[in-house]
């Protein structure tokens, strides 16, 4: 019998099933795309994302990123990352990296979707698989999750994100928020001729006119050649718990509060590797606390600025008054990174 199988083969999931593979157990994804998979996301992985990459042998190439600014027209508010560095990355490129690294460990990664999900006593079966143990990584929108069951009601205040490349030089190694009444703009430098942008609002309408509330980001965009515009969402994803029997939830699957942060990677690839060693030392409900404290900063300081973001006259106040308080705002970024 399967040890492990694993619902979704992006980052998350092959984190889950690296992990699995490391501690000695066999794992195998059930993944519909090939590989290497793309995503709407922001593209910058936070310094402890980046040290959960090596700690599964995975050192993807990328661009350095020093730190975090703040940007409202000429007013900044910075803040550089104490010890390691972050890290640019294309997300086709992280995913590369880990799909290599999974099948040099023995991993199966087989075609298929999973659907329905059968438990017994010691066993759980999906897509004709039959395993021990099922980590549920199937994304914002897990199937699992909802047929298991286990989703909430988002709310009314549902956010949406778009992004897309540009063939630029970056002007910038840290990752740039360009903030606005309705959004906000991520720039991430991700090559030595490429950043990119990513915006996220409540108002769903096309990129150009999201664009359009940035008009100093546009300057510095004009004229460099674009790629196709991705999107996601809406982001906000609500579970009532992440253990359902034999089934653990992991990623984005698990729950999802906002990009604002960008810490999507990193926290992905730590609640991969808790929901693993609470399989391998016999006690997988202890998953559940874990996953609690693993992402407290995340939904406390995330949930504060997204308040803060939903009227405008309030974001428009988010980066003078972080201009204003250095340390404040230098502690907020080294609490998540």
């Amino acid at each position: 019998m399967i040890d492990v199988l694993v619902a979704g083969g992006g980052p998350a999931g092959l984190a889950a099933a690296i992990h699995s593979a490391l501690a000695g157990l066999e794992a195998v994804v059930v993944e519909p795309r090939t590989a290497p998979v793309d995503k709407a996301c922001g593209e910058g992985v936070m310094p402890s994302g980046v040290a959960g990459l090596r700690a599964l042998g995975v050192e993807p190439a990328g661009r350095e990123l020093r730190g975090i600014r703040y940007v409202a027209g000429t007013v900044r508010a910075e803040a550089g990352f104490s010890g390691p560095s972050g890290l640019g990355i294309r997300r086709t490129e992280l995913h590369r990296a880990l799909h290599e690294r999974a099948l040099g460990l023995g991993v199966r990664i087989v075609p298929g979707r999973v659907g329905e999900v059968r438990q017994s006593a010691d066993a759980v079966t999906a897509a004709g698989l039959t395993a021990r143990w099922l980590i549920a990584a199937d994304g914002l929108h897990s199937a699992v999750r909802r047929g298991l069951g286990l989703d909430l009601p988002a709310g009314p205040h549902r956010r949406y994100g778009l992004r897309r490349h540009y063939r630029v030089e970056p002007w910038t190694d840290f990752v740039e928020v360009h903030w606005s009444g309705p959004g906000e703009a991520y720039v991430t430098p991700v090559a030595g001729d490429l950043v990119g942008v990513a915006v996220l609002s409540r108002v769903r309408r096309g990129y150009d006119a999201h664009l359009a509330e940035f008009p100093d980001l546009g300057a510095l965009l004009r004229g460099a050649g674009a790629t196709e515009v991705r999107g996601a969402g809406p982001l906000l994803q609500r579970a009532r718990r992440r253990v359902a029997g034999r089934v653990l939830l992991v990623g984005d699957a698990a729950g999802y509060v906002d990009a604002l942060t960008g810490e999507g990677i990193a926290l992905g690839l730590a609640t991969a590797g808790a929901a693993v060693r609470c399989l391998v030392a016999g006690r997988p409900p202890e998953y559940e606390r874990a996953w609690a404290v693993l992402t407290r900063r995340h939904r406390l300081l995330t949930g504060a600025l997204l308040a803060a973001a939903r009227r405008p006259a309030t974001a428009r106040l988010v980066v003078p008054a972080a201009s204003r308080l250095p340390p404040v705002f230098t502690a907020a970024v080294r609490a998540l990174q």
